[in-house]
């Protein structure tokens, strides 16, 4: 079994980041072999990141923070992500960033994909979360979902996302086969080297 985390990078009240990140759950939960789920990052309230040792760091003993510990196991136990981010200011959220930075050899030769929406659909943020994660040795696909303006707008007054999102089902699909093609391909390697 091929565990993929869905990251829902945004905590902010009144939200859109669940949306698109449920969507993009129950198409992973239609392919076979795929254990597929959710990790919000409201459940993972960590602190903004100040120890004296960074995670790269060999030797390093584990951070003492409960949260941070379980935020940790989860990215262990995954072999593949897809980040569900907005754009603020050009980049990702800082909580999100936040989350990325606590973790280090646990994110490693694994693969990422990316469904973004906000300014420019994301593609900004996406821009510096693939060169985040080639930093943190993880595989970013090329393909990803960028989510139009009229969709995240639809959230905010109310109307119909499902309508926006399903439109997007093709660019979902070849997504998540890119995603899987590189997820099974480095977890083969991985188990190789161990």
């Amino acid at each position: 079994m091929t565990t993929i985390s869905v990251i829902v990078g945004s905590t902010r009240q009144g939200r859109f980041s669940e949306k698109p990140a449920q969507w993009i759950l129950q198409h992973l939960q239609k392919r076979d072999g795929i254990e597929a789920r959710l990790l919000d990052l409201r459940d993972y309230p960590m602190p903004f990141f100040d120890e004296a040792l960074t995670p790269a760091m060999p030797g390093r003993a584990p951070y003492k923070n409960e949260v941070v510990q379980r935020w940790t196991a989860e990215i262990a136990a995954s072999d593949g992500f897809v980040f569900v981010t907005p754009e603020y200011n050009y980049g990702p959220s800082a909580v999100l960033k936040n989350a990325i930075d606590w973790v280090y050899p646990e994110w490693n030769r694994k693969a990422a994909a990316f469904v973004s929406y906000g300014g420019a659909m994301g593609t900004r943020s996406l821009q510096q979360l693939r060169e985040t994660m080639i930093e943190l040795q993880i595989a970013p696909v090329r393909s990803s979902v960028h989510i139009p303006a009229a969709t995240l707008w639809a959230h905010y007054q109310g109307g119909d996302v499902d309508k926006g999102l399903a439109e997007l089902g093709k660019p979902a699909n070849v997504m998540i086969d890119d995603l899987l093609w590189w997820t099974t391909t480095l977890k083969a390697a991985r188990k190789l080297n161990t």
